[in-house]
């Protein structure tokens, strides 16, 4: 939960789509929220999501090293949004993707 920012412990699904879109990464976000497969997120991409600092201190809770705490939410994550939005019932709900931006810039302005 502390990676995905939710403070009532649940994930902040708006937030983590806002960041992925700032970072170039909105059609990976629309490919977790919507129905179908989901693409796939690099080691690499979860670093520069969540940064580096962040990675360490999931890693060392955990036990493992950096590169499998990596692997792990790079496996993890898109899987959660998934679920989050089971249907593309959020998507929908917010107006689609950009929906869902204007409605993270609300939390985050």
């Amino acid at each position: 939960s502390g990676l995905l920012g939710g403070g009532d412990g649940g994930p902040d699904i708006a937030g983590l789509v806002s960041k992925m879109k700032e970072g170039g990464l909105a059609d990976m976000a629309s490919s977790w929220l919507g129905d179908g497969d989901n693409d796939s997120i690099s080691r690499d991409q979860v670093r520069d999501l969540f940064g580096g600092e962040k990675i360490s201190e999931f890693a060392s809770k955990l036990g493992v090293d950096d590169d499998s705490a990596a692997d792990m939410l790079a496996e993890a994550v898109p899987q959660m949004v998934d679920k989050g939005s089971s249907g593309g019932s959020l998507l929908d709900a917010v107006g689609g993707v950009s929906g869902l931006m204007g409605m993270a810039k609300k939390f985050f302005s």
